[in-house]
């Protein structure tokens, strides 16, 4: 066989066998190969950023890596925004790029680049294939080290020539590392912090917010006292009635801020300790209080459920009942659409084991809490904070999982860095619902102007963030990407059309036009109450912070 065919099969061989691509002449050996693999399930995007967000999506639910198929260093740019939230999301992605035969590579043609450099920006493991004969093996290895723990993307640049050669092998399935428990040393000291009655909090992330280990969580909060966390964006975080109930970091550090107060111990669970997402004047970027102390008890190449069974085991004594969310749904919304009517829509129809692909930025304010009582569902967010992932995210679940309804949360903006995902929804008829929340405008970026002291903006800044000239018509672009699509009126419209879209297989889209939620007078009044917060008595900084954001 040839060497695209060793490889197709060693990432079949090694449970990878679903790849989203976007091909380009260099990689056509891969794509013939594809007909003589038929395990192997070919998705095919119509931009790069599709094809690596989809991969991510699909990791999350499947719980185990999907290739990639890009063309070259400049394909490999195209799905760079994608491939950074997979990392930072700790997704295992096998990322094949590309390139130019060895021997053609001295002749530095229009579309050469240097492939490695660009891919370390985002994978930790790079490797280029120098043989045939080896790529198997090579193709084996960067399945294992995607699979982690901890997750990554790996990435695997595969020269054409390596690609066409005959003599290929079949890689070797290779297990993947397994993750370690918590040493003594580090045990001790948890439970010495949970046992002394202090303020503490137990943060969970990634791994953390899946049921089984949530559930042990809760137990140890239950049993001493403490706090429960999770982190602000969740790769994939298993939420609805009768799940534990756990309080997610709020996105403006202010905010967290307020949540974190008082803290004399904070417990790490598969995340980091909280910061900033960016850096503003005069404020702290390590938004852990000061004297408070960071235990790590699972890091992200760890054994989280051990971990957590181990430290249960060594405090002992009987668990107390654990606070779980009860089933609850909002009223059924009725007039205008606003923000709130539309989440209070989605909370109430959401089906029982939906997949919820979150990026409805600004809109999404009140999402948390409308939908906090619905069947159980998964929630994906935004892990990396490059916009443009909602979409594909989507695409990857949907593929993972086919008996299970998406919805797509989807701001205006973000939506048109990747808009070419409907049209890989309507050509796989996935079942994907997107909704649309369309305010017409940058609106996390005009509250953003506000709060990093730029000044007061002028015309030319403002019009940076507004998208209301011309309008972006949403129904027009997802019927021309072959995605039935439909603008709704009011909230009663819209809970028919939602209900209708979930019971009808393969996607729809649905328009949402929405004030924004942050009208000029908030945008100028936010930074001052944001700024008072650390001055407030606790009970009252905590009550403007639910007031804020739910």
């Amino acid at each position: 066989m040839n060497g695209a065919e060793s490889l197709i099969r060693t990432l079949v061989d090694n449970g990878v066998d679903t790849c989203f691509t976007n091909p380009g002449t260099s990689e056509m050996h891969f794509v013939a190969a594809l007909d003589e693999v038929p395990e192997m399930r070919a998705v095919l995007a119509l931009f790069e950023g599709v094809a690596t967000g989809a991969a991510d999506g699909y990791a999350r639910m499947a719980d185990k890596p999907a290739a990639t198929l890009l063309h070259l260093g400049s394909g490999l740019g195209n799905g760079m925004a994608n491939l950074h939230n997979a990392r930072k999301g700790k997704v295992p992605i096998v990322n094949i790029v590309g390139d130019h035969a060895t021997y053609h590579v001295q002749y530095d043609a229009l579309l050469q680049s240097d492939i490695e450099t660009v891919a370390r920006n985002v994978s930790p493991w790079v490797r280029t294939s120098q043989s045939t004969e080896e790529l198997g093996a090579d193709a084996a290895e960067a399945v294992r080290i995607a699979s982690g723990p901890p997750g990554q993307v790996a990435t695997l640049v595969l020269p054409a020539d390596v690609s066409w050669g005959e003599g290929g092998a079949v890689g070797a399935v290779v297990p993947a590392p397994q993750g370690t428990i918590a040493d003594e040393a580090t045990l001790d000291a948890i439970v010495t912090a949970l046992g002394r009655g202090r303020k503490t909090a137990i943060l969970l992330g990634r791994r953390g917010l899946r049921e089984e280990a949530m559930t042990l969580a809760a137990q140890l909060a239950a049993t001493t006292g403490a706090r429960l966390l999770g982190e602000t964006f969740p790769a994939r975080m298993e939420r609805g009635a009768r799940l534990p109930v756990v309080e997610r970091l709020a996105y403006l550090a202010e905010l967290a801020s307020v949540q974190l107060d008082g803290l004399e111990d904070l417990i790490l669970i598969d995340t980091k300790a909280p910061v900033s997402f960016f850096a503003y004047p005069g404020k702290k970027s390590y938004l852990v209080p000061d004297g408070c102390q960071v235990h790590t008890l699972a890091a992200d190449d760890s054994d989280v459920i051990g971990s957590l069974e181990v430290l249960a085991a060594r405090l002992g004594g009987k668990a107390k009942p654990v606070v779980l969310q009860q089933p609850s749904r909002p009223n059924r919304p009725r007039g205008k659409l606003t923000a709130d009517s539309v989440s209070e829509a989605v909370g109430y129809v959401l089906p029982e084991g939906a997949i919820v692909s979150d990026e409805a930025q600004t809109s999404g304010v009140s999402l948390p809490t409308t939908t906090a009582g619905a069947p159980r569902h998964d929630w994906l967010t935004l892990t990396g904070g490059a916009i443009g992932q909602g979409l594909p995210v989507a695409v990857g679940a949907a593929v993972a999982c086919p008996d299970r309804p998406v919805l797509a949360l989807q701001a205006d903006g973000s939506a048109m860095y990747t808009i070419q995902s409907l049209w890989t929804m309507a050509r796989e008829q996935l079942d994907v619902t997107v909704l649309i929340l369309n305010n017409r405008a940058y609106s996390i970026l005009n509250l953003e102007l506000n709060r990093v002291g730029a000044g007061e903006p002028g015309p030319k800044a403002k019009a940076q963030l507004d998208l209301a000239s011309p309008p972006i018509d949403f129904v027009a672009i997802g019927a021309g990407l072959g995605v039935p699509s439909i603008q709704v009126e009011d909230a009663e419209n819209l809970v028919d059309e939602l209900q209708r879209a979930f019971a009808e297989p393969g996607p729809h889209l649905i328009e949402a036009v929405i004030p924004q939620v942050f009208t000029p007078f908030r945008l100028k009044a936010m930074p001052r109450v944001l700024g008072s917060l650390e001055h407030l008595p606790s009970p009252l900084a905590r009550a403007v912070k639910r007031r804020l954001q739910p």
